[in-house]
């Protein structure tokens, strides 16, 4: 069954079928690979859209023929003029490994690059390695995220070259 995608600039509007994307998609996705006492804590964190990404122009949402939020994921600029980090990246667990990721993820590489950056960051989750080596990135450094003083979250550093 083939999807239907369109992958647009986030806007405020969306922050509601975001949120609701990834307090569906984060905890399924990310079971098989984090115990439940770190999933306890994390996900009323990360399973909560960012406002500010909704108004940056570089975060991204993508839609299926109906219009439902299917994805999202985008870049923001760091402090160093030609670097970024990828971020919120999210897929929603009904539809895994139809292209969704690597549409965002190849809309988000292609923005940034435009904008003049070097590389891009990402602090991957375990479930999301293998995706993002397939897309170039590399790094296997695994360290403790900070969500919030007390609360981290094991993450993996990685680097795309653009």
């Amino acid at each position: 069954m083939d999807l239907t995608l369109t992958v647009r600039p986030a806007h405020p509007g969306d922050l509601g079928a975001l949120d609701a994307l990834l307090a569906r998609a984060y905890p399924r996705l990310l079971s098989r690979d984090y115990p439940p006492s770190t999933m306890v804590t994390a996900l009323p964190l990360i399973a909560r859209a960012n406002p500010e990404l909704l108004y940056c122009g570089t975060y991204y949402v993508a839609e299926d023929a109906e219009g439902a939020l299917v994805g999202a994921g985008g870049w923001t600029r760091k402090r160093y003029r030609h670097s970024g980090e990828v971020r919120h990246v999210v897929t929603s667990d009904r539809h895994t490994r139809r292209g969704i990721g690597r549409a965002i993820l190849e809309k988000t590489i292609t923005t940034a690059r435009e904008a003049g950056l070097a590389h891009l960051d990402c602090a991957a989750t375990r479930t999301a390695v293998p995706f993002y080596r397939a897309l170039g990135f590399t790094g296997d450094r695994e360290y403790l995220l900070e969500l919030r003083p007390g609360i981290t979250f094991p993450a993996i550093e990685m680097r795309r070259t653009l």
